[in-house]
């Protein structure tokens, strides 16, 4: 495991965080943070968690510090790990639930106008946050959450809305509680941000975490914009925030340090945007870029920055596909060979299935496990070696993990792996 991962169960232990006279942080108990103001005869609950056994655990730790009723839920996006405990919070209580009117490509609070391949992104999203990955020595964090966490009653408890939210915002005064609240698109179109003026403090949902962003998800997503969250990130600190309460690790105090941390963030953003946009104006291929573009070490060596979550070589192809299309300006992407016939005359111009085998193992010995991985999977593309084969990638896989510091690259490693040893 990467060093830097060992330190994640101890950054995440579960804990009520206290960061403004009325405000509480809900962290680590689930993937993402929740939030309860508490106002004049009622509290206002920000964002719900992923499930319904983390919110009841939850629930059950703000009731020791005040038992007034749910009056309001505030969702900052539609993501699930943000919205699947709205029932536990609204039990026994008729609270308004306010969202944004603007669509996601994976919202759960809308109706899908068009089917999806929802199955492939199951499959996926298992593989992303390791779902059923053994705690601690497989999986020991998401990169922005616990490892350790309840996955019972996932995406259980949710709830529509009573009332959406539309226009650029809106403000909004629920026990005896002012709250603007801005639209301020990022990880997903549908982004709302609340900004507590009397309090200083702003909650961003997912427009930062600490980690360099998620700009594209292995699970599948639609084209994030670049831009757009680039500009948002002006638009938080606009507000002047002493208080960053996030969707996703813990809160970041202090007027200065919010304001540098957003910067930073911003800046990394752009960075990926400019490099690659010019590289792309040289004449660089998706693969040639995604293998040179870097943060420069005065943005990637912060804590904030460091790729546990999102990852910069995502974000790369990410950028160049949603900005110009699949192919990759080289005339021979345009008609490529199918993976079978690649790899068979790929292995007979190698010598023969033995030839590559033996190559297989060199790399796996010099701990080459990229080079390996390609090699065996030509193996498997034409049939050569038998089941054999997969069984060796099952333990590439296992081997390439441990360097990582991605967390979803970490765990689609291994929950394929698993995959393949299962059958």
């Amino acid at each position: 495991m990467h060093p830097e991962l060992q330190a994640h169960p101890e950054y995440f232990e579960k804990e009520i965080v206290q960061i403004a006279d009325n405000v509480y942080q809900a962290f680590g108990f689930a993937a993402s943070n929740v939030y309860m103001i508490v106002g004049d005869g009622g509290v206002v609950i920000i964002d719900t968690t992923e499930t319904t056994t983390a919110a009841e655990n939850i629930l059950a730790e703000f009731r020791r510090i005040t038992d007034l009723p749910v009056k309001t839920i505030i969702l900052t996006h539609s993501h699930r790990d943000h919205v699947s405990g709205a029932s536990v919070f609204a039990a026994g209580e008729s609270p308004e639930i306010l969202a944004s009117d603007r669509s996601s490509e994976d919202s759960l609070l809308e109706e899908t106008r068009h089917p999806r391949a929802v199955k492939a992104m199951q499959v996926r999203t298992k593989r992303q946050f390791g779902i059923g990955l053994s705690y601690p020595d497989e999986i020991i964090g998401i990169g922005v959450g616990p490892g350790n966490r309840p996955l019972k009653g996932m995406g259980a408890g949710i709830l529509p809305p009573t009332r959406r939210i539309g226009g650029e915002g809106e403000t909004v005064t629920t026990c005896g509680i002012k709250l603007e609240l801005a639209m301020a698109p990022g990880e997903s179109p549908d982004h709302m941000v609340v900004w507590y003026a009397n309090r200083k403090v702003l909650f961003s949902g997912d427009n930062f975490y600490r980690s360099f962003p998620n700009l594209y998800a292995i699970r599948g997503t639609e084209y994030r914009d670049f831009d757009g969250w680039a500009d948002t990130l002006d638009q938080l600190m606009a507000f002047g925030p002493e208080v960053l309460a996030p969707g996703h690790t813990k809160a970041v105090m202090g007027a200065d340090t919010v304001r540098e941390v957003l910067t930073d963030y911003r800046d990394a953003i752009r960075h990926v945007i400019t490099e690659t946009r010019e590289g792309m104006d040289a004449g660089k291929t998706i693969d040639e870029l995604a293998h040179s573009v870097k943060l420069p070490p005065e943005l990637g060596e912060k804590p904030y920055l460091r790729e546990y979550y999102g990852r910069v070589e995502f974000a790369v192809r990410a950028y160049f596909v949603g900005t110009m299309g699949w192919f990759d300006g080289n005339p021979t992407s345009l008609s490529p060979l199918s993976p079978a016939d690649e790899a068979k005359r790929f292995i007979e111009l190698a010598g023969g299935t033995e030839a590559v085998m033996k190559a297989v193992e060199q790399a796996r010995a010099d701990e080459d496990y990229q080079w390996a991985l390609q090699l065996v999977d030509r193996l498997i593309h034409t049939g050569h070696g038998g089941e054999n084969t997969k069984a060796i990638k099952a333990e590439l896989l296992r081997m390439h993990a441990q360097s990582q510091i991605n967390c979803p690259t970490r765990h689609y490693y291994i929950q394929s792996a698993k995959e393949l040893e299962q059958g």
